[in-house]
């Protein structure tokens, strides 16, 4: 079985000094990693280096507040699934899920993970010709506010792929009380 980290718009020391307690601890407790994505907005340079030291492979795109120069948009495979990385500032209003399924399907990916809005979220939509795309938003690691609909709750996905099936586990802290959704996809 693959792990994976999914997080991003941390924006540290912008709009926040730290990593909760609690997420840290939960990024912490499930490592090793096989690989991270990263939404983009880290902002510092020490976030960069904290998150190239969660997995020998990280996949990190440019945020729309990010100075640190990194692709727009990534495209990699696990298990034989497409998977796209991109930040989300492409669509409006943000996280429009029109705009996300054109994306992915421009990109020719089964799972679209994209962050800006701050607000977690995974949904399973119908391509054009019927097929399946997972779009995987894991929200702001810190809650910190966005322009748009943030939901000012800190989260993030951690992933599990084995075979053809994909297993996301969605962690929200709600104030000091963590919540845990999780959802099965299989390709």
């Amino acid at each position: 079985m693959i792990k994976v980290l999914i997080t991003g718009d941390t924006h540290i020391p912008t709009r926040a000094r730290k990593i909760p307690k609690i997420m840290e601890e939960i990024i912490q407790s499930n490592k090793p990693y096989q690989a991270v994505f990263f939404t983009g907005d880290l902002i510092s340079e020490k976030v960069l280096r904290y998150v190239k030291s969660l997995s020998e492979k990280v996949f990190i795109v440019e945020g729309n507040m990010d100075y640190l120069s990194f692709p727009e948009k990534i495209t990699t495979k696990i298990n034989e699934i497409n998977i796209g990385l991109i930040h989300g500032h492409q669509v409006f209003p943000r996280g429009n899920i029109e705009g996300l399924t054109r994306i992915a399907e421009e990109m020719n990916v089964q799972i679209l993970i994209n962050g800006h809005t701050h607000y977690a979220k995974i949904v399973e939509v119908a391509g054009k010709h019927g097929s399946k795309i997972v779009l995987a938003n894991p929200g702001s690691l810190t809650g910190v506010w966005s322009g748009g609909f943030a939901s000012m709750r800190p989260s993030l996905i951690i992933g599990y792929f084995k075979d053809r099936e994909v297993f996301l586990e969605l962690y929200e802290l709600y104030g000091t009380k963590l919540e845990t959704k999780r959802y099965v996809f299989t390709f």
